[in-house]
């Protein structure tokens, strides 16, 4: 960062991340409770196992939001929309927080809570791309991928956050005060989130690569020149989500409740855990953005996800020992498994789409695969542990779907040294197939 406005750009374009970010995360780190309180009593397991359906829910309407913010993004702007998006998820982030429980007005609860999370995810579905094609397109020469990892430390941030509220909110108040009412009070912090998201973002304007590609390409229909003219990479993308997807989902969205209800560890300490596993992430994501930079992003993507294949087994049979320390041990390896792989991914889902159409084929692309290998893993996890009664079950998924990871990144081009403004290789004669459009105006 080398002046105030470069500051600006960063902390307006990652603000977001930080909003939406902090708002699916509270519903992570709350399942147990939101089980209690939306869902008929009874059978625990039941209620845990639909609130995971519900948290995966969202995961599948982010294609939706992608399709309408990514091409209302690239037509319009990346600033408007990302303003549309902190707006929407702050408001259904505040419903959640406000509508009464299961207890008071029956199924009515649960429609409620099912209604706010799929409006998340919709927003979701269009803040993310926004958010990082803007940071891509403001970026100097060089630090492309730095600059996507102050989004990604933004995003991941607030789940250290979160556990750290929860935990002071909860010695604050007492287990049953907080269990009846206080668990409301992230929900709605996270919709007065949303406010100053935007009077961040009201400031910004588009990136200068933006507003040139839009001169020059003129692409009018972006959503149907992105599936006319770059399936194979949308293909590529989208696949190149299962690197990071499950080992980050499962550090972020699930080793809290696993080690919970499948560990037996306390809350405060099954918290402090997993947020100090977050946090190192966090910290190192501009680290590894860096090194994509100077070395490529390739061979991160495959040191990180040979580290999954190697060290997921390890960190299960560590969390699943029911001791605090080995839990620790846990949460590291998820963490250098995500702080590999995660700024490299992003950088390369960005800069292989070409800038005209940027905003849609990163948006369909990556929420199809986020809805695939990272939404589902808490789901599939709690599933496999209640179908085999082993506490390891959901290591060999996530290690197969890491190889599967391996493959897709051996097959997927290096992206360091792309042209943003036709997604090709900048040495003549050497671009990658489907990244650039040749005729743009034939796609209006």
């Amino acid at each position: 960062m080398t002046d105030a406005s470069d500051r600006r750009r960063i902390i307006g374009g990652s603000f977001g991340n930080f909003v939406e970010l902090y708002d699916f995360f509270v519903y992570g780190f709350s399942v147990p409770i939101l089980a209690s309180h939306f869902f008929p009593a009874g059978d625990s397991t039941s209620g845990l196992l639909s609130t995971f359906a519900v948290y995966a829910a969202a995961f599948l309407m982010r294609p939706v939001g992608g399709i309408l913010f990514g091409r209302l993004g690239d037509r319009l702007g990346r600033v408007r929309m990302m303003v549309v998006t902190v707006v929407t998820m702050g408001a259904c982030t505040m419903v959640i927080g406000l509508v009464p429980t299961y207890e008071h007005i029956g199924i009515a609860a649960t429609v409620l809570l099912v209604a706010a999370r799929l409006g998340q995810g919709l927003s979701m579905g269009g803040e993310t791309s926004g958010a990082y094609s803007f940071l891509l397109e403001s970026a100097p020469e060089g630090r492309r991928a730095r600059w996507l990892g102050y989004g990604a430390a933004m995003a991941f941030a607030p789940a250290a956050i979160v556990g750290l509220f929860i935990v002071g909110l909860r010695s604050a108040m007492g287990d049953d005060v907080f269990q009846d009412w206080g668990w409301r009070i992230p929900f709605i912090l996270g919709g007065l989130l949303g406010l100053i998201g935007v009077l961040l973002r009201a400031r910004l304007s588009d990136p200068e690569e933006f507003v040139e590609a839009r001169k020059t390409e003129h692409v009018k229909d972006p959503l149907r020149a992105v599936f006319r003219t770059q399936r194979r990479t949308m293909l590529n993308a989208g696949l190149l989500s299962s690197a990071n997807g499950l080992v980050t989902y499962a550090l972020n969205g699930y080793l809290y409740t696993y080690l919970l209800t499948v560990v037996g560890l306390d809350e405060i300490p099954a918290l402090l855990v997993t947020s100090a596993g977050i946090a190192g992430g966090a910290i190192l994501y501009p680290v590894t953005g860096a090194m994509a930079d100077r070395y490529g992003r390739k061979p991160l993507l495959i040191a990180g996800t040979l580290w999954t294949v190697a060290g997921i087994y390890p960190a299960f049979a560590l969390a699943s020992s029911g001791s605090v320390a080995a839990a620790c041990g846990a949460a590291a390896i998820l963490m250098i498994g995500t702080a590999l792989t995660t700024t490299p991914q992003f950088a390369v889902q960005t800069e292989l789409f070409p800038t005209s159409m940027r905003y849609s084929g990163h948006a369909i692309a990556t929420n199809v695969g986020n809805a695939l290998f990272g939404g589902t893993v808490a789901l599939i996890s709690g599933v496999l542990v209640s179908a085999t009664g082993s506490s390891v079950a959901p290591a060999f998924y996530i290690m197969g779907v890491s190889v599967f990871a391996f493959v897709v990144v051996l097959f997927t081009p290096e992206t360091k040294d792309f042209d943003l403004r036709h997604s090709r290789v900048r040495a003549p004669g050497v671009c990658h197939e489907d990244s650039s459009v040749k005729e743009p105006t034939q796609a209006s």
